[in-house]
């Protein structure tokens, strides 16, 4: 099976901190650069809209990430693993009446990547140990992809560090980026110095993250954006 040059697993210490944001713009940074990306959600779980009102539906994550990719939502999550429930996915799809869904299913349900693909980065959904699957969770998808390498994306604010600590002691060798770093917000500075000070990698933003997943382009712009 055809394989980026290097494939990404974002994962996030839990609902919310932000891997969608990261990811999207970290892609879209990439991609406006010449690199050629592809984005895969194996599977998404969301607040359905209003069925009356489709136009007020918030996006995807599927559909963020495929904005800045340039595919289709459709390739970047298979329909059949949208679920339109609030919950996590093995759960939705029970709520649903859906089939049970499985690491192995949700690996080899990916839409193929094309065989120019530099970056592709699969989104996790939910924590590290949030279930993705009837039996197994982001870290175990991560593990059945053979990531290249595992994004830890958190919040720079309180509590990041017990998140990232506990976190990272499941994935092992982590690339943590901390989510609305601001260099001049104590608590940020002090979060990402004690994390370092544990030997921990911290990168604070889409372009760091940008420039570390494809050298040549440098760290050219904000930093932090």
């Amino acid at each position: 099976m055809t394989r980026p040059d290097r494939l990404v697993v974002v994962l996030g210490t839990g609902t919310g901190v932000g891997k969608t944001w990261v990811s999207a713009r970290t892609l879209r940074r990439l991609r406006d650069q010449g690199v050629a990306v592809a984005a895969r959600k194996p599977a998404q779980s969301f607040a359905p809209g209003d069925p009356d009102d489709p136009s007020g539906a918030e996006p995807t994550d599927a559909e963020i990430l495929a904005r800045a990719t340039g595919e289709v939502p459709t390739d970047v999550c298979v329909p059949r693993h949208w679920y339109p429930r609030a919950l996590a996915p093995p759960m939705a799809a029970d709520a649903l009446g859906r089939p049970e869904i499985t690491i192995d299913g949700l690996a080899r349900d990916l839409t193929p990547w094309l065989a120019s693909t530099a970056v592709g980065l699969v989104e996790g959904a939910g924590g590290v140990r949030s279930p993705i699957a009837h039996d197994g969770d982001n870290l175990a998808l991560a593990g059945a992809l053979a990531a290249d390498l595992v994004v830890l994306v958190a919040d720079a604010g309180l509590g990041t560090i017990n998140a990232v600590r506990l976190s990272a002691e499941a994935t092992g060798p982590v690339l943590v980026v901390l989510n609305h770093y601001d260099e001049t917000v104590d608590l940020h500075r002090r979060n990402h110095d004690w994390l370092e000070q544990d030997g921990l990698e911290i990168l604070t933003g889409p372009a760091e993250l940008t420039a570390h997943l494809h050298p040549e382009t440098g760290g050219r712009n904000d930093l932090r954006s």
